[in-house]
């Protein structure tokens, strides 16, 4: 066998619902019908994506203490709160550039770096 002889399954229409009715009637697990019928897990969450099945998604349930919950809450404030400060600080590097090219222009310089040069700023 070659390494690009890779097998390609196409399933039915008929075969797919069957599948989706089969988990339904919870006859079935969704693993154990992937193992019956040698299909990946992954497939069988794309047929039932397709045919708008999400009562047969699993379901996932977060559980979080208290404390977890306020720490997040403080965790987004403090992100919230960097956010706008960085924001601050790249307004104020822009101000910065903006006086820097008004002032190089009006002081007959080519550039900002020659400017920088002559008050020794690293540019």
């Amino acid at each position: 066998m070659y390494k690009n002889d890779k097998v390609i399954r196409r399933y039915s229409e008929p075969f797919k619902l069957k599948i989706l009715t089969e988990l339904s009637s919870g006859k079935h697990t969704k693993s154990e019908l992937c193992k019956i019928y040698s299909i990946a897990p992954t497939t069988v969450n794309v047929w039932i994506k397709k045919y708008n099945r999400t009562d047969l998604m699993n379901t996932r349930i977060k559980v979080e203490t208290k404390d977890e919950i306020s720490r997040i809450k403080t965790l987004q404030k403090e992100i919230e709160q960097l956010k706008k400060l960085l924001l601050k600080k790249d307004l104020d590097a822009m101000v910065q550039d903006s006086y820097l090219e008004v002032a190089a222009e009006d002081l007959g310089y080519k550039s900002v770096n020659e400017l920088k040069k002559k008050i020794s700023i690293k540019p």
